[in-house]
Parts: C-alpha cells; sequence; structure tokens
C-alpha cells in the first residue's frame, strides 16, 4: 500500500496553477493521477486537445471547472477547414466527474470565483499519442500529433508524416498561442499574449 497528502510539496507553479503529481508517490502502473489547485481565471495545462491511446477522467473537489469539448473527427469525414469543427461547454461542479474518451477533444478551465480543485485520472498512466485538432493541410487524413522529440514543438501527420513548426502571434510575436472555442463555439488558434485568434494556427515557412 502507498498512501500521499494532496497538499505536501507540488511539482510547482504553472501561470499560477498548482499541479501535484501523485502516481509517482503512490507507485502507480496504469494509472496517472494529478491533483489541480487552479485559480479563477487559469486552465488546465494546454488548449484543445486529446489522447487517442488514453482516457481521462476529471474529479471536481472544489470550485467548478468548465471544459470547453470537440467531438473527435470522423475518419470518413472529407477534408474540410478546420473552421467548421464546433464544440461546446460542460460545466463540472464540485461534487462530480466527467470522463473523456481516447480521441475527445477537450480543455478545462476555472471560470468562477473559487479557486478550481480537482483531480486528473489518465489510463493507461504513460500516454504517447497526443492530438490538436487542426487536419494535416498535405493529405487531410488525420488530425496534427504533437511532436515534442526535436528541440522545438511541432506537429506531426500520423497519416503522411508531414511536419509544421508553430509560428509565433502575427500581431504579438507571442509563442503562447493555443486552439480553444471561440463565442461562436468554433475552433480557433487563440493568443494567450494579445487576444488575437485566427482560424488557423500560423506555422513557421
Amino acid at each position: 500500500m502507498e498512501r500521499v497528502a494532496f497538499d505536501e510539496p507540488t511539482d510547482g507553479p504553472t501561470a499560477g496553477v498548482d499541479r501535484r503529481g501523485l502516481s509517482g508517490p503512490l507507485a502507480t502502473d496504469g494509472v496517472a493521477i494529478n491533483r489541480y489547485r487552479i485559480p479563477p481565471g487559469e486552465g488546465f495545462p494546454s488548449g484543445l486537445h486529446t489522447h487517442a491511446d488514453q482516457e481521462e477522467v476529471f474529479v471536481v473537489l472544489d470550485g467548478t471547472a468548465t471544459f470547453e469539448t470537440l467531438p473527435g473527427r470522423d475518419p470518413d469525414e472529407p477534408d474540410g477547414s478546420n473552421t467548421a469543427r464546433s464544440g461546446r461547454e460542460v460545466t463540472v461542479p464540485a461534487g462530480e466527474a466527467v470522463r473523456f474518451a481516447p480521441g475527445e477533444y477537450q480543455s478545462g478551465h476555472n471560470r468562477g470565483d473559487d479557486d478550481l480543485v480537482a483531480l486528473a485520472i489518465g489510463a493507461p498512466r504513460e500516454t504517447t499519442d497526443v492530438r490538436v485538432p487542426v487536419r494535416c493541410p498535405d493529405c487531410g487524413e488525420a488530425d496534427f500529433a504533437l511532436d515534442a522529440a526535436g528541440d522545438a514543438l511541432s506537429f506531426r501527420c500520423p497519416a503522411c508524416d508531414a511536419e509544421r513548426v508553430p509560428a509565433p502571434c502575427p500581431d504579438c510575436g507571442s509563442d503562447e498561442l493555443t486552439l480553444r472555442l471561440d463565442g461562436d463555439d468554433a475552433l480557433v488558434a487563440a493568443c494567450d499574449g494579445c487576444g488575437a485568434t485566427f482560424d488557423s494556427p500560423p506555422f513557421r515557412d
């Protein structure tokens, strides 16, 4: 048996978000567990994404989590623009949990007035196929997978192996761009620096 307290020293804050990894201290083999304390206006790490090889469950202990959700793309869907994809928001209050299946896109935020405290649980523990909801412009067959193996983050197509490297925000030069839903629940690339939005993420030449 392994036992750990939630509020022992954490892995360090990121943009005010306090993350406590529990998988290591609990020596879990098949499940990843993290405890998050998220102040108002912040969110779980990363924008809209999915794990093609992992299901995720979020258990809200305090506060309210708001998740932007986007269904996985139908493999028989013809090649089309990313702006045609629309999602919705799901609010999960304390005492409730939500599950996202492999391939289902999500991004969580704290849009309330109090801290959000939640457990994020993923199974299996290790995930190697993280996708973003951007269809490959070369073959149109698949959404891009994140590739962090090189010196810089890039997107790679699992179908044709095409690669794209994200570019900074064209308006302000910030590297802090994420994929999210706009006010009409349409998919956009948004700059966390200046707030500009783009129909598709900018790439380096």
